[in-house]
């Protein structure tokens, strides 16, 4: 409904919104983002939360364009940034599901711990000088653009297909119901939680690459603020925060909300600082709204069972 509201106001605004260039603009710059939060989603629903996903995705950035540098092939760059972020997964996957830390703890630290590690590696320095066929995957402008949104749109159709039709998806949603309860059921919640942190990151991996080919440098500070926007993005599309609840349609409906107000603002002609309180003021009414309903279902179904007796 809100990113209903937005694209009217905008198309009121500023028609020129809905020009091919802009909403071409908006899905490639949103593609990574959408896989990112893919991710994200499955983290959110086992009843955990991922916050150093942004330097992860610094991490997977600048090891794309080294890889790129020495020569590696195109080809072989998605399954190593792939098994890189995938390994950075596994490490929150192992402290959360086996060891079981909390995730926000763990995460934070891990956040710190990439970034400066990052940090102290590179001395700050961007990856220049790239090779001629790394941006745009050697394809060229248009099929580059092209293969960038439709690789985010597949994987995305994919893990939704997945989430709503097989035993993997349901035993997420289990786990984030009740983790007792899906134990009794003969789910491992362990195994659970550490799947969903490792394919967390190897999303992250895939999308720092997608985001890495448009570019000719590849800064050492990418990311910043990627973990924020992901969670505001997931839980405006209505996952509960505390698990078991939400779809991926509405982490496709929220990343795509996120990703247009600064877009629309400028197009509005209004000051694009206000796009951060916009986003908070979403939020908020997002978890109100969830709070609200849980309240109201609690409620109702009390009312059942007092009409029983």
């Amino acid at each position: 409904m809100a990113y209903a509201v937005l694209l009217v106001l905008s198309a009121f605004a500023a028609p020129s919104f809905f020009s091919v260039g802009n909403l071409r603009d908006l899905a490639l710059n949103n593609a990574p983002l959408l896989l990112v939060a893919t991710g994200m989603t499955m983290v959110i629903l086992v009843g955990e939360i991922d916050i150093s996903v942004g330097s992860q995705f610094a991490v997977c950035s600048v090891v794309a364009g080294a890889l790129a540098k020495v020569g590696v092939p195109m080809a072989l760059l998605l399954p190593c940034l792939v098994l890189v972020g995938g390994a950075m997964g596994a490490v929150n996957g192992l402290l959360v599901g086996w060891l079981r830390l909390p995730s926000i703890i763990v995460t934070l630290a891990m956040l710190v711990a990439w970034r400066d590690a990052l940090r102290w590696v590179t001395q700050g320095a961007w990856v220049q000088n790239l090779p001629a066929n790394f941006q745009w995957f050697g394809l060229g402008q248009s099929r580059g653009q092209l293969l960038i949104v439709l690789t985010s749109l597949v994987i995305f159709a994919s893990f939704n297909w997945i989430l709503r039709n097989l035993a993997v998806g349901r035993a997420i949603y289990a786990v984030g119901s009740n983790k007792e309860a899906a134990w009794l059921a003969g789910i491992e919640p362990r195994r659970v939680v550490f799947g969903v942190f490792v394919l967390m990151g190897a999303l992250t991996g895939l999308a720092a690459l997608l985001n890495d080919v448009r570019f000719d440098v590849v800064p050492s500070n990418a990311g910043l603020g990627l973990e924020l926007k992901v969670i505001a993005a997931v839980v405006v599309g209505g996952t509960a925060i505390t698990g078991g609840r939400g779809t991926l349609v509405g982490t496709l409906i929220g990343v795509a909300l996120l990703g247009t107000i600064g877009t629309a603002l400028t197009f509005a002609g209004i000051n694009p600082f206000w796009e951060k309180a916009i986003q908070g003021g979403i939020i908020l009414a997002a978890l109100f709204s969830d709070v609200a309903l849980d309240r109201f279902r609690i409620s109702g179904f009390g009312f059942r069972i007092g009409n029983t007796r």
